[in-house]
């Protein structure tokens, strides 16, 4: 076989075996925190989101901290994503690498639904409504030898619901790890949102509030991903384990004496399912890259699916280095379309 067919003969084994394992066990609804596992940036949506294994210095540390110390240049990154149903979303970060062995980056992403149709209970409208929820993050990298890297990452998630409510707070835990197993080929293994949970206390708008604690799923991704044709074309590949809490009420009557009453057990639940993603990026030529992404976003593998596209061009700006990326994804649940911007300046 030549050089050639054995090249693609790896490619079409690696996009099988994620379609194998990645096979949905279970079904699942939204979770808490939806909002931050969107993605960040035009590169990372635009290529399905599946960078656990990138290892080229280009991946948001948001992704995996262990890519913080395999930047080589400072950078400072601004995205904004135009959404259907009036919802916005941007993203900020920045990053820097520290002396060889060690870098950080901190980065914010603030998402919006906007013009909820508010009312009261006769039905009749009261005044439109909005949330707004926040999740910013300072990622830290140490690169332990030429293969591997390793980092953590601190994250703050906010989001504001209810005037009436006070808003719900909680800090989570990112844990990557980066492993060079070949020149051209690398691995990647994350742990994303540990600790993380969103607490209400709902019990002084009357009615039936009372106190409401939404775990965010723990998630284990592992990536793979190689880099051919002199550099010119990278290929990744994610499967992620997701475990995700279920509450479950079970409602029964029984007797209190003689008086029968209505009462509610209620139990926690571990769900787990898997996901895959997929994407590649083309470099025909210095300071311009064609990309493409398939991202399954729930339990139905055809329903789910977010394919994606975008493009990048670098050029200087004086002593100054100026990219423009641009992303887009059609949203398979939502029925929408995004569009993503991003303007990076290398400092």
């Amino acid at each position: 076989m030549s050089k050639k067919g054995f090249f693609w003969g790896k490619i079409v084994g690696f996009a099988l075996f994620g379609m194998l394992v990645g096979q949905p066990l279970v079904s699942l609804g939204q979770n808490a925190g939806a909002f931050a596992r969107t993605g960040f940036g035009a590169r990372g949506i635009s290529m399905g989101n599946a960078l656990a294994g990138d290892a080229s210095g280009e991946a948001a540390p948001y992704y995996k901290p262990a890519f913080a110390p395999l930047g080589t240049r400072q950078h400072l990154e601004a995205s904004v994503a135009a959404l259907t149903f009036d919802r916005s979303l941007q993203f900020i970060q920045l990053s820097a690498p520290l002396q060889s062995k060690a870098g950080f980056s901190v980065g914010l992403i603030h998402a919006a639904v906007s013009n909820i149709d508010g009312r009261d209970n006769s039905g009749f409208h009261t005044r439109n409504l909005s949330v707004d929820e926040y999740a910013g993050f300072l990622a830290f990298g140490l690169r332990f030898s030429p293969k591997v890297s390793a980092g953590i990452s601190l994250q703050m998630f906010s989001t504001d619901l209810f005037e009436g409510l006070t808003p719900a707070r909680s800090v989570g835990l990112d844990i990557g790890l980066a492993y060079k197993v070949r020149p051209n080929w690398s691995v990647g293994l994350v742990a994303d949102d540990l600790l993380a949970r969103y607490s209400w206390d709902s019990s002084d708008l009357g009615g039936s509030g009372r106190n409401i604690t939404d775990s965010f799923p723990r998630r284990v991704r592992l990536g793979v991903s190689t880099s051919q044709l002199d550099q010119q074309l990278r290929v990744h590949a994610e499967i992620e384990s997701r475990f995700s809490p279920a509450r479950v009420l079970t409602r029964e009557t029984r007797l209190f004496g003689d008086a029968p009453a209505e009462t509610t057990d209620e139990k926690i639940l571990t769900q787990q399912e898997f996901r895959v993603r997929f994407g590649a990026e083309f470099i025909p030529l210095e300071g311009f890259a064609l990309r493409a992404g398939m991202e399954q976003l729930g339990s139905e593998v055809i329903d789910s699916v977010r394919p994606s596209v975008g493009f990048m061009i670098e050029q200087p700006v004086g002593s100054l280095q100026l990219r423009a990326e641009y992303g887009y994804a059609r949203e398979a649940k939502a029925g929408g379309n995004m569009h993503l911007v991003s303007i990076t300046l290398f400092l």
